[in-house]
């Protein structure tokens, strides 16, 4: 039919690749950013995360696509990608399973247990990449694992201080967005009697490799 699109064309399925998905994200994130500070001044920001608060309930979702400002969602760009591309490589249901737990179970945690305030920004999700990423070569102990988490702390060590208790940031939510990242990790991970790379049949979630589009 003319006119038609093929859903199972290159470019779209590149963009549902974890990667894309997330390359996607970040720019609805700059774009409602941009949105909420040039034409709503700051009114959606507003309607974060607010622990214990039911009208802040619903910020468990959307709070990970509010930022403070400019300067907020700029520094957790660049991680947003690296950290999630780390995790991206071990397949789609991998990530998926990692950024579903890194949103809803430590933003959950965060309504629950964190002092009151306004939650907002996607460096929850960072640190569920970064606590997943850490807790797959704590847990697996293979060489790509290890390498990963080498890599992570190698250019993003400095989240670290992220867990430190500090006023107008998040730590509770960076805490439970890494704790969310490690449960996935432990839940998932490979056993640990095998040998470093030893050929072995893949896991459900490594049958879907993201740059794998054939």
């Amino acid at each position: 039919m003319a006119g038609s699109v093929d859903s199972t064309g290159s470019p779209w399925r590149l963009v549902v690749t974890p990667v894309g998905l997330m390359v996607v994200a970040l720019a609805v994130m700059w774009g409602v950013e941009v949105i909420d500070s040039v034409a709503l001044n700051d009114e959606l920001q507003r309607n974060g995360l607010r622990p214990r608060h039911r009208e802040g309930l619903d910020g468990i979702l959307w709070g990970p696509f509010l930022h403070s400002d400019f300067g907020h969602i700029a520094s957790n760009s660049v991680p947003f990608l690296g950290l999630g591309g780390l995790v991206a490589v071990r397949g789609r249901r991998y990530w998926a399973w990692v950024t579903s737990a890194a949103i809803i179970l430590g933003g959950g945690l965060t309504w629950v247990l964190a002092g009151d305030g306004n939650h907002v920004g996607a460096s929850g999700v960072v640190f569920g990449y970064f606590g997943a990423i850490l807790g797959a070569a704590v847990f697996e102990r293979h060489v790509r694992a290890l390498g990963a988490a080498l890599i992570a702390l190698g250019f993003y060590s400095s989240l670290i201080a992220g867990l430190v208790p500090q006023d107008a940031i998040s730590w509770e939510g960076h805490l439970f967005g890494l704790i969310a990242g490690l449960i996935v990790a432990r839940v998932l991970a490979e056993p640990q009697s095998k040998p470093f790379d030893e050929p072995h049949e893949p896991e459900p979630w490594e049958l879907d490799e993201p740059w794998k589009l054939t």
